[in-house]
């Protein structure tokens, strides 16, 4: 049975910072899953929120 698909799209936000830096205190990145509508949010998403590996709020991406 084919699944329907819906406006909503499920998508992963990912930290920046632990991405790009190498010398953190811990290895890992930290991701988030939400979900985003299609249709009025074209663009990337991005949002502040807090990273365990980084400890403070940081800026997470949406990546595919």
């Amino acid at each position: 049975m084919a699944a329907k698909k819906g406006v909503r799209l499920i998508i992963t936000l990912e930290c920046t910072e632990c991405r790009s830096n190498t010398a953190k205190r811990s290895p890992g990145v930290s991701r988030y899953t939400t979900t985003k509508n299609r249709r009025n949010t074209t663009a990337r998403l991005e949002l502040n929120k807090f990273c365990a590996h980084c400890n403070k709020h940081v800026l997470h991406k949406e990546i595919k």
